[in-house]
């Protein structure tokens, strides 16, 4: 597998736009995703200069096998520079450790300590945990 790496300083990918890249997140993601419009958010996001981080584009044969959306979060310390919004590895595809691959890319280019959310029944949390992850925190949200 070969990388893909997107954010402000490399640009749009001219082969694999922003849009491939969130039709593919929806796709993937499942039970685990969110609307395309609020993944391209994401998206926009990384590509703000203001704001910042990495998209990690996985291609197996010249096609999207993978992807990570990492965002910048503008802290440190007591909250990490980074954020894994999201990861899908195609479903025809898992199994294959591309989603290792691509976790290892991702964690490798970050700038300081990524964290990340995930459903407790998701199997990619056994993943995590072996890359190192520890759940230090219980998230609890308002949503107003």
């Amino acid at each position: 597998m070969e990388f893909k790496i997107i954010n402000t300083t490399s640009g749009e990918d001219k082969t694999y736009t922003n849009q491939d890249i969130a039709q593919f997140l929806f796709t993937h993601l499942e039970q685990y995703g969110d609307a395309i419009a609020d993944i391209s958010k994401c998206i926009d996001y990384v590509m703000n200069p203001h704001r910042g981080g990495n998209i990690v584009v996985g291609i197996d044969e010249n096609k999207i096998v993978g992807a990570v959306i990492l965002n910048s979060t503008g802290m440190k310390g007591f909250i990490p520079e980074n954020i894994l919004v999201y990861i899908a590895v195609d479903n025809s595809q898992r199994g294959k450790g591309y989603g290792k691959q691509l976790m290892e890319k991702a964690i490798s280019i970050a700038d300081g300590d990524v964290a990340l959310h995930v459903e407790p029944d998701n199997p990619a949390r056994k993943l995590y945990e072996k890359l190192g992850f520890t759940n230090k925190y219980l998230e609890m949200r308002l949503v107003k």
